[in-house]
């Protein structure tokens, strides 16, 4: 506590005032936690001074709060990139980070319990810096840190906010911020040290070495490319809700018609259905394969049923028997994208409504992918599936504007695979109709990325469309075989080197 305290005086955080009338003064709240390594044994004691952000007035004491963080298809592409060119990877710790944002609203608190100053007992904080639990605390520390990389050379990203770019000649270097935690990559480690000691000059920053557990992620080097495994997160998951005992299964989800809303009668627990599928939704960073059952219990969890409970409880069971797996990326070419589309035509039970999916793969990594329900009804399967693929083609055009950020650009059309032949042939072919007409704004959209050679549609067979697994449950084999091509797979046995 006495080290925490000492940290915010050094800082200048506050500055002691008389009490003023009329005014609200937020609580001053310790913090205690264990920190943890990786492995899960006790590191130290961590004590944290907060601000109770809760009382704060809105257009008073806080103004926007709304803070970028880096996308996680952002995250999986830079780190490609990165394997692809052997780059190093290095994870970076800023001390009291939200200690750097400047406050510009008023706000007041009171003094910390135990360190009350002897000479003005009643007297007040007034804040100068963004104390962590102050609700514009992350938006403050962002603008720090983002007006600060902007004077060394480095340039936002326009496709993602928290991804900053440094180039100094035909060196390069990429920043990801995530709230304080970052992610550093460069083309040589001269340029890594070079940044490093320019963000030093501002903030307390801390090397922690090659990249290895970043956002719950734990990040392994191998032999073949990097392992990213939330293993931990998972196993806390299982055990938190008492479900150690229970016996796996090999699929996440059967093969039976989709849940209803109005399916049983209501769970007797909501918060703990809410939680749950909160803490599996976060999971699917790593696992693809679990993306589809998450997306189907989360439409629930305004009124969760006991039914929607046994699906989570079969996602559950299923992550327990694949503990050990996570997402695979290696070393290989990042000029193509490839990408693959399906929808389940109206599959919802309750409005109809399609479900569509899809995966995309720079090289032979898959950065992206998804499972949604489709915002409108479709009339018929081609519909749907054109929506889906309409879908995949944005994902693909702010993909590709990225990597041109990058300076990775792709200069090969994005393939497109797609299973329904008129889906397809309404890509390449400028005949309008009266079954078109709804759709007329993505059949032109698709159309004018096809025209450019910015895309191509083609076709796969139904046995080979890999985005099946975001959008309906398969047998156990088939499910198998396209989990392994996502490159969803075990850990591997050993690991060497670093990144």
């Amino acid at each position: 506590m006495t080290d925490e305290y000492n940290a915010l005086i050094d800082n200048k955080t506050w500055e002691l005032v008389p009490h003023p009338s009329g005014i609200n003064i937020i609580r001053s709240v310790w913090i205690f936690a264990h920190k943890e390594n990786l492995d899960g044994s006790f590191a130290r004691h961590k004590a944290l001074l907060v601000g109770d952000g809760k009382t704060q007035q809105f257009g008073i004491e806080c103004g926007e709060t709304f803070s970028p963080v880096v996308k996680p298809a952002t995250i999986r592409t830079v780190l490609s990139l990165a394997l692809s060119n052997a780059w190093p990877i290095h994870q970076l710790d800023v001390k009291n980070a939200f200690l750097h944002g400047d406050l510009k609203e008023t706000v007041y608190m009171h003094q910390p319990l135990g360190f009350r100053d002897p000479n003005h007992p009643h007297h007040v904080c007034l804040l100068k810096k963004s104390l962590y639990g102050l609700k514009q605390s992350p938006r403050a520390w962002y603008t720090r840190f983002a007006d600060y990389v902007s004077t060394i050379g480095s340039t936002h990203s326009r496709s993602d906010n928290s991804l900053f770019i440094y180039r100094r000649g035909s060196s390069l270097a990429y920043i990801l911020l995530y709230v304080d935690d970052i992610i550093l990559t460069a083309s040589s480690d001269a340029l890594r040290q070079s940044i490093m000691t320019m963000l030093s000059y501002e903030f307390a920053i801390k090397d922690l070495g090659p990249l290895s557990y970043f956002l719950g992620i734990a990040v392994k080097r191998h032999s073949d490319g990097l392992f990213l495994s939330q293993r931990k997160y998972a196993a806390e998951i299982i055990e938190r809700d008492g479900m150690s005992s229970y016996k796996s299964t090999s699929t996440p989800v059967d093969t039976k018609p989709k849940l209803s809303a109005a399916a049983g009668v209501p769970y007797e627990d909501p918060t703990r259905y809410r939680s749950l599928a909160g803490a599996l939704r976060y999971l699917t960073f790593t696992r693809p394969d679990i993306t589809y059952d998450v997306q189907q219990v989360c439409l629930f969890m305004h009124d969760p049923r006991f039914e929607h409970m046994n699906a989570i409880k079969r996602i559950i069971r299923y992550i327990q028997g694949t503990l050990d797996y996570g997402l695979h990326l290696y070393p290989s070419s990042t000029s193509t994208l490839v990408s693959y589309t399906d929808v389940d035509w109206s599959s919802c039970p309750d409005t109809r409504r399609s479900t569509s999916g899809y995966c995309m793969f720079l090289g032979n990594n898959l950065v992206s992918w998804s499972a949604k329900r489709q915002a409108t009804l479709s009339r018929s399967s081609a519909e749907a599936e054109y929506r889906g693929v309409a879908n995949v083609v944005s994902e693909s055009c702010w993909l590709r504007n990225l990597l041109l950020e990058l300076h990775c650009p792709i200069k090969k059309a994005t393939l497109v695979y797609c299973d329904n032949i008129s889906a397809i042939y309404l890509s390449g072919n400028p005949v309008q109709h009266q079954r078109t007409k709804h759709i007329e704004m993505d059949i032109h959209f698709v159309r004018e990325k096809v025209a450019r050679g910015h895309v191509r549609v083609c076709h796969v067979p139904s046995r080979y469309q890999i985005a099946d697994i975001c959008t309906k449950g398969l047998p156990s084999v088939l499910f198998e075989d396209f989990r392994d091509s996502l490159s969803v797979r075990r850990s591997p046995a050993m690991t060497a080197g670093v990144c």
